[in-house]
């Protein structure tokens, strides 16, 4: 069976960085486009960064020059690096697993697979 699970959220000073972790099992995780998206209270789920499988990156622009994505393919862990997080950074934060992204940030539809989530709150 496919498994995303997400670590590392928590409470963070703005101005302060958080890392957050996606461990995979059950597929082939080089094969797919690897995606951070979040969640805001009253807000649409947005995707934030891709790590697509040719090792295409993509940020939105909120989260650009701030936020790192990279991934494992040994130890099958994509993460997340956010620095000098704002307020705004607030969400539930969700890794997925889907096709080719074609080095853009798809809409959540695009992606089949999912994590359970992980809060971040930047206060």
């Amino acid at each position: 069976d496919v498994q995303l699970v997400e670590s590392g959220g928590g409470l963070v000073q703005p101005g302060g960085s958080l890392r957050l972790s996606c461990a995979a099992s059950g597929f082939t995780f080089s094969s797919y486009c690897m995606a951070w998206f979040r969640e805001a209270p009253g807000k649409d789920r947005e995707a934030v960064a891709i790590f697509d499988r040719d090792g295409t990156t993509n940020y939105a622009d909120s989260v650009k020059g701030r936020f790192t994505i990279s991934q494992d393919n040994a130890k099958r862990t994509l993460t997340l690096q956010m620095n000098n997080v704002e307020p705004e950074d607030t969400a539930m934060y969700f890794c997925a697993a889907g096709d080719y992204c074609l080095g853009s940030l798809p809409p959540q539809w695009h992606f089949p697979y999912w994590g359970q989530g992980t809060q971040v709150t930047v206060s």
